[in-house]
C-alpha cells in the first residue's frame, strides 16, 4: 500500500505512457522525464506489460497470476485462522468432557 502522498494514475494513462516507450523508441527515462513521472514507476509498469504480453523474464508473474497468488494467500491465511479457532474449540471441548 503506498502512502497518502503516492500519487495515483489511471489504468489509461498508464496505457498510454507505455504505448509512448513502445511507439518512439526513446528510453523509459526519457518518457518519464516528458511525462514528468518516476522513471521507477514506468519502469515497473512497462516490465508487467511486458510480462502480460508474456515478453518477460523467465519466472515473471502476470497481473492474472499475482491477483490469483494474492487471492489464494488471503485464502490460505483465513484458512490457517479457522484452523487455529478449531483447534482451540476442540480443546476447550475435550476439556468440558474431562470434569
Amino acid at each position: 500500500m503506498g502512502s497518502k502522498y503516492t500519487k495515483r494514475y489511471t489504468e489509461e494513462f498508464k496505457r498510454d505512457a507505455i504505448a509512448l516507450v513502445d511507439s518512439s523508441g526513446r528510453t523509459v527515462t526519457a518518457v518519464a522525464r516528458e511525462l514528468g513521472i518516476s522513471s521507477e514507476s514506468l519502469r515497473g509498469w512497462y516490465r508487467r506489460a511486458k510480462a502480460d504480453r508474456g515478453e518477460g523474464q523467465p519466472g515473471e508473474l502476470t497481473s492474472a497470476e499475482r491477483e490469483e497468488l494474492k487471492r489464494l494467500r488471503k485464502e490460505n491465511r483465513e484458512q490457517q485462522q479457522t484452523i487455529e479457532i478449531l483447534k482451540k474449540a476442540t480443546a476447550f471441548f475435550v476439556k468440558e468432557n474431562d470434569r
